[in-house]
């Protein structure tokens, strides 16, 4: 999957329509910390508080006009990409069924039903949630949202457009993956743009199914994906991503729940930004390889803010929290 600059420069348009660009700060207390420049790519500053709404707006647009007849989508998440596809489809006079495992986040949810989604909880995890979206869209005409399609990476693609013209020197960017999207949205900004970073993938080291694909060299499902970093909590690959990321990526790290937990708290303390389990799932990375990294140029994709309060409380007080 590639795209052109015009390609991407006409995505930024769409997308900046509705939100503007998210800052790429460099933070001092983190490059003190880890002994390098570290740019934090602030997309937890968005209007849900996601990069996914990038994606979900360049979707919607190319819905309406290749599908005038779509009356409403469906599809199933672990709450960011919902928020998105519920904003830009209920925007769009659609209507939105999202899916989501039983035992959610409850303030994902709080905030999928505000922007619009008719939410059905259903299954244990994300991969079964999915299923059933799959099965009622079929059934009731409703246009399926995949968690991986060409528009919603040319959308997410975006925030690597901002990032690497801003900073286009920079020597690594670290990106989590969940389904996919982020990281071959950036690895598609990076070769667009004529780039050089390395772009390195960050799992949960209890949801590792796409460090296993890419060691394998095939889409390789795990049993389970229990992590409180629940963007990155999957447990079968998405082929067309392992494709562009099993190539593009220059490795995948894992980190804990631990590891995540303390990023989490750095980033509150060196930066005052709330993360979630994904989105300081990078800078966990990073923190784990900061020897390799000391004097370089990083960045770091702060890809969403959205934790449960009483989560937050926990990592605040030294805790991890526990998932059922």
């Amino acid at each position: 999957m590639q795209f052109t600059p015009n390609d991407l420069a006409a995505a930024h348009r769409l997308v900046t329509a509705y939100m503007p660009p998210t800052p790429q700060h460099a933070w001092p207390l983190l490059a003190e910390r880890l002994g390098a420049e570290v740019r934090v790519k602030h997309e937890n500053h968005t209007p849900t508080g996601s990069f996914k709404v990038r994606g979900a707006l360049t979707f919607i647009d190319w819905l309406r006009h290749t599908h005038p007849e779509v009356r409403g989508i469906c599809t199933a998440t672990r709450g960011n990409h919902g928020q998105g596809q519920a904003w830009a489809a209920t925007a769009a006079g659609l209507t939105a069924k999202v899916y989501v495992p039983r035992g959610n986040s409850v303030e994902k949810n709080a905030a999928m039903r505000a922007f619009g989604a008719e939410l059905v909880e259903f299954g244990d995890d994300f991969d079964t949630a999915r299923e059933e979206a799959y099965r009622v869209a079929a059934e009731e005409g409703l246009f399926i949202v995949p968690p991986f399609h060409r528009e919603l990476v040319r959308g997410v693609a975006t925030y690597g457009y901002e990032l690497f013209r801003a900073v286009p020197d920079l020597d690594a960017v670290y990106v989590p993956i969940g389904c996919g999207s982020g990281i071959c949205g950036t690895i598609a900004a990076r070769d667009a743009l004529g780039a050089t970073a390395e772009i390195i993938g960050v799992v949960s080291k209890n949801a590792q199914t796409a460090k296993l694909s890419v060691e394998a060299g095939r889409p390789v499902a795990t049993e389970s994906c229990r992590t409180f970093a629940d963007g990155m909590a999957v447990r079968v690959p998405v082929p067309e991503a392992l494709e562009i990321y099993g190539k593009g990526a220059a490795r995948i790290v894992t980190v804990s729940d631990e590891e995540v937990a303390e990023a989490i708290r750095v980033y509150y303390s060196d930066t005052h930004n709330l993360a979630e389990g994904a989105g300081a799932a990078p800078l966990a990375a990073l923190m784990q390889e900061r020897d390799a990294m000391r004097g370089r140029k990083v960045a770091v994709i702060l890809c969403g803010g959205n934790i449960d309060r009483d989560w937050f409380v926990s990592v605040l007080q030294g805790g991890v929290p526990q998932v059922a």
